[in-house]
């Protein structure tokens, strides 16, 4: 990480490399037939994967049918082998 030992007027003059604790995300492969559980927010829940752009994800929840497309958005956190899905409340 960079930070601005003195900045004058917006510029920065000089930088030093600090060590810092960091967090780095990456946004998800999706591949069509995928299943996934989202914990938690508003797109919290299960869904499978209907379809995927460059900028998009389509989901449709396995319950309802219900399709949905947003900006892709998801990270990868884990991968369980046989898992329960969808998942029960």
């Amino acid at each position: 990480m960079l930070r601005s030992q003195n900045r004058i007027c917006g510029t920065v003059s000089k930088w030093a490399f600090v060590k810092e604790k960091i967090i780095f995300f990456r946004p998800f492969p999706f591949q069509v037939g995928q299943k996934m559980h989202i914990d938690g927010g508003p797109r919290g829940g299960d869904w499978e994967v209907v379809g995927v752009t460059e900028r998009k994800v389509r989901l449709r929840c396995p319950i309802s049918s219900r399709e949905v497309e947003w900006d892709r958005f998801c990270y990868y956190v884990d991968e369980r082998e046989a898992a329960e899905w969808p998942q029960r409340d």
